[in-house]
């Protein structure tokens, strides 16, 4: 299945894509989050589609989509995942996963601008596979580990890299900005992908291909992750792991190049999807 949030933020209703087409399911009741995964939501939700098959609203092209996840307990991240991003940015490779949080206050629909907080000069982008898991994982083995995943989406890891870097303390206050956690347009379950470790992911800015990688070429692959975190915190029935970026970030560059106003982000995987952003400066509301 291919679950959707749409409508006004904070307001979403959910919905399915089925054969491209967009579809309402309001009538299911319940909103994807916590308690929707925790209590068998999805093969719920798929024996109400068999059972409304012919009674489901279509949805508009034109509605706003939301992150198809509503507001997780948490969203984990994972730093320097790739290797050539590592290489790129001058960091050693890391000898087990690098873990960092984004607030739940930065997430937001995969179509939604990014804005530059204030005072950041520094704003950057980084395109990556997410996992959401589908059931409470406390102490997993990594061989039970993909049947605590629901699925996948596509995510912008967005990043200030000064406040990440430069300020200290952890990286987290890089990394929680309002709109720093665009996700969607799309939750996949688990088998609409047939090797999630075989993903292309790919991101532009104003066309310009900056990041075209492979999640083949993950360090810790998606199992590992799982059950790594779980070890050190209990996972939560709609929880959202990003696993890494490969390289082209614009801190990488030489000289560097960040995100500015006006400029359109746009970024894809395989079987997840395709998202865009247009940057905004911060305006005191």
């Amino acid at each position: 299945m291919k679950l959707i949030r749409y409508g006004v933020p904070g307001k979403e209703k959910t919905g399915v894509i089925i054969n491209d087409i967009k579809y309402d399911t309001s009538a299911f009741g319940e909103d994807y989050n916590e308690l929707f995964f925790e209590n068998d939501g999805l093969n719920r939700l798929q024996q109400f589609l068999k059972d409304n098959a012919d009674n489901l609203p279509e949805v508009s092209d034109n509605e706003r989509l939301g992150s198809p996840v509503a507001r997780p307990s948490k969203i984990v991240c994972i730093g320097l995942n790739y290797k050539d991003h590592a290489e790129e940015t001058n960091a050693p490779l890391p000898k087990e996963p690098i873990i960092f949080f984004k607030s739940t206050t930065s997430l937001v629909g995969p179509n939604d601008n990014i804005i530059i907080p204030k005072n950041s000069v520094k704003t950057d982008w980084e395109v990556e596979l997410a996992i959401v898991i589908g059931k409470k994982a406390s102490y997993v083995d990594e061989a039970d580990a993909m049947g605590y995943v629901a699925g996948y989406c596509l995510h912008n890891d967005v990043s200030e890299r000064e406040f990440q870097l430069e300020r200290n303390g952890t990286w987290d206050k890089g990394k929680g900005c309002d709109t720093f956690a665009p996700v969607g347009p799309f939750l996949a379950t688990s088998d609409e992908l047939s090797d999630v470790h075989n993903l292309r992911l790919w991101l532009t800015v104003n066309g310009e291909t900056m990041q075209d990688g492979t999640t083949a070429n993950l360090i810790f692959d998606v199992p590992y992750l799982v059950s790594y975190i779980s070890q050190f915190m209990t996972l939560l029935p709609g929880d959202i792991i990003s696993t890494g970026t490969p390289a082209g970030v614009g801190l990488g560059m030489k000289p560097p190049v960040y995100l500015k106003p006006g400029d359109v982000v746009e970024l894809g995987i395989d079987g997840l999807g395709t998202a865009r952003q247009v940057v905004e400066a911060y305006v005191k509301n």
